[in-house]
């Protein structure tokens, strides 16, 4: 776990499921004993990995500490709002927020869209300057990132201009001083790359979850119709609208007559677009870039209506329709973007042929590309394997193939017959065994087909009614001594999938019921003898009882008539 960079994994949440790979772009994504944790240098905190995360363990940093730590000692705290706080605060203005803010101890509060403004009048000025060729906006820190590192021969096209956001903070320093700190507030991972790397002018970024947990420790109830503050610049225009894709082409409109604008969202729509432009050379374009797919009111931490039509229209009604063309640039906002290339070098094509052989791919048949392990096709996953960020696990195919060779080799080899049909009755797998306690025909069968797949189970057995029972009713039922033709058999049936699926293990007891019979016919006739021993020494006893019962009378009576 790296709690260090912007996007982390809690471990103990982490459920096995590889979405957070099939959904990076950028393959950032290491398994590790089944968990996914992220690779810092090869990530550019887009923060989509949060988004789809179905467990939630994927976590932006917080820095809660570090504002409170801040709040708390008295210096002078300026926030800058993002405008796509509309769609997380519904229905709250920026002048309720504002007034929320302060109450927490913030000095000003601020919005982010008037550094947005600066942007787009310098962009502006630079596109009518340069001409013909590909620019690209540099508003979102997580496209920059993007290019540099794996799109690198595009650097050179991102206009030479800070982020909305440094552009900013530095025109609250330039009115507020150097000794200020400048906190951003918006729905934005990368924004904390942004803050970790320019700590000068940009001292922390939290999220709006953030900021509604620090609201409710305080008891300050942020909703439609609270207080109002003012704003530290004053209210802003047109920036505002830079949230929604193709906001930022709507404040450049009309700069010349030749600039084509595109607007894309998206990190693999980027990516495709910018391949398409390879070898373009006619024509002036702008290709405004986001990484979350809408824009920013689509960002990681956004609800699932964030970039509803509400929010939409909302976010359009508190924007000037107009452009920036003509704006003051107050601040020194430009800035060279250079390549930071990601180096991933190609493995031998026989190391790779192995690896995939040892996820059962031996062919280009074999090569399913079904992307249940996140990665675009087999070869990809297998590279992944050899860099070390993927386990073979990952492959499910291989992992099915696995599994069915192990439960068939022990279906095969347990020493009792194993059967398992669907809810129809039909046979779906049995082994030699089952068909060995059925009869001669059902083993020629077996040997024959090499299995009584789709064998219905009542022409095998005349206790079919049992399974029948556990589809039904569920559990399981355990029968003994169940006779079928010559043998006695000891039956368990189970559920497998309730209502669709039994199995049943069955023991031939034949052998071993017979000789419980012969011993208990043995112990019967021992038992009958010795009743006959006791009866015969009952009845010797009794008639010696009797004579010598007699003979002691006569003795008794010869005696006491001698006597008298």
């Amino acid at each position: 776990m790296n709690r260090q960079f912007p996007v982390y994994t809690v471990r103990a949440e982490c459920q096995d499921c590889y979405k957070c790979v099939r959904h990076c772009h950028c393959k950032a994504i290491k398994i590790v004993n089944g968990r996914a944790e992220v690779v810092p240098e090869l990530c550019v905190s887009c923060g989509e990995c949060v988004k789809v995360c179905p467990a939630h363990a994927k976590i932006i940093r917080s820095d809660m500490a570090r504002l409170k730590q801040m709040l708390a000692g008295g210096e002078r705290v300026f926030a800058s709002v993002a405008p796509s706080f509309l769609g997380y605060f519904k229905g709250v203005t920026i002048q309720e927020l504002a007034a929320a803010l302060k109450k927490l101890g913030f000095a000003g509060v601020s919005e982010t869209a008037h550094g947005a403004q600066i942007v787009s009048a310098q962009t502006g000025r630079l596109l009518a300057e340069n001409g013909a060729g590909v620019h690209i906006s540099s508003a979102c820190p997580a496209c920059v990132d993007y290019i540099r590192k794996y799109l690198p021969r595009w650097s050179s096209r991102i206009v030479p201009v800070d982020s909305p956001l440094i552009t900013h903070c530095k025109l609250l320093r330039l009115y507020y001083g150097e000794g200020i700190k400048t906190v951003f507030i918006g729905p934005c991972a990368a924004k904390k790359n942004e803050a970790d790397g320019h700590p000068a002018i940009l001292n922390l970024a939290i999220t709006f979850p953030s900021l509604k947990q620090l609201l409710e420790e305080h008891g300050i109830e942020l909703e439609p119709g609270g207080g109002q503050a003012e704003l530290t610049l004053g209210v802003a225009e047109e920036g505002r609208i830079y949230p929604i894709e193709g906001g930022m082409n709507d404040t450049l409109r009309g700069s010349d007559g030749h600039t084509r604008y595109i607007a894309v969202s998206g990190l693999e729509n980027l990516s495709r677009v910018l391949d398409s432009f390879d070898g373009v050379n006619e024509g002036s374009f702008f290709i405004e870039a986001l990484a979350c797919r809408g824009g920013c009111v689509n960002g990681p931490v956004m609800g699932k209506r964030s970039s509803s039509i509400e929010v939409l229209m909302a976010t359009d009604r508190v924007s000037s329709r107009s452009n920036s063309l003509g704006r003051e640039v107050p601040v020194d906002i430009i800035r060279s973007y250079h390549e930071a290339p990601i180096v991933r070098t190609e493995p031998e094509e026989s190391k790779i042929g192995k690896v995939l052989e040892s996820i059962g791919k031996f062919s280009k048949a074999d090569e399913l590309n079904c992307g249940a392990c996140g990665y675009d096709s087999c070869r990809d996953l297998a590279r992944a394997l050899l860099a070390g960020n993927a386990e073979e696990a990952m492959c499910h195919t291989y992992l099915r193939k696995n599994f069915q060779r192990t439960s068939n080799a022990l279906i095969k080899y347990i020493p009792a017959g194993v059967v398992i049909v669907d809810d129809k009755l039909q046979v779906l797998e049995a082994n030699r065994n089952f068909a060995e306690l059925i009869d001669d025909s059902t083993v020629t069968t077996y040997d024959t087909l090499g299995g009584l797949n789709s064998i219905s189970l009542e022409k095998l057995v005349d206790f079919s009614d049992l399974f029948e029972s556990v589809l039904t009713n569920g559990g399981e039922i355990q029968k003994f001594n169940q006779v079928h033709g010559s043998r006695i058999l000891n039956i368990s049936i189970f559920v497998i999938t309730p209502g669709k699926v039994v199995g049943a293990v069955i023991q031939d007891v034949t052998k071993s019921e017979l000789q419980r019979e012969q011993i208990a016919e043995k112990a019967k006739e021992v038992i009958r003898k010795n009743v006959l021993t006791v009866q015969q020494v009952a009845r010797l006893f009794g008639e010696h009882i009797a004579e010598s019962e007699i003979l002691l009378n006569e003795i008794a009576g010869t005696y006491f008539g001698k006597k008298e």
